[in-house]
């Protein structure tokens, strides 16, 4: 059984990318549903050398209005809150097969 904290390794890079980039956790949720790759994301960021180019959160937050016609999404949770979310309904499933085996 995983850890308390435990995050998986998917989730790493979006953790990182969001304390590196200074992103919100409706900015990392509004990447993610975009599909973008949290490693290219420095690509994207503008590093004050490049004046034409938005701020990443900025950026992210008018593709996101672009694409799916709203500011944010509907739902606001942490990665980690989800994640333990996952894993708690996981559990329970697990502890319902197996109620339910053992009854049948």
């Amino acid at each position: 059984m995983p850890k308390k904290g435990f995050i998986p390794n998917k989730l790493r890079p979006w953790i990182e990318a969001r304390k590196k980039y200074h992103l919100s956790h409706a900015e990392i949720q509004m990447a993610r549903a975009l599909g973008m790759n949290p490693k290219k994301l420095g690509g994207m960021a503008n590093h004050k050398q490049e004046q034409w180019k938005a701020p990443l959160p900025e950026y992210i937050k008018y593709l996101y209005e672009k694409r799916f016609g709203k500011q944010t999404p509907d739902d606001i949770r942490p990665l980690e809150k989800i994640e333990a979310e996952k894993r708690k309904k996981k559990a329970q499933n697990k502890l319902n097969r197996n109620g339910n085996d053992i009854s049948d």
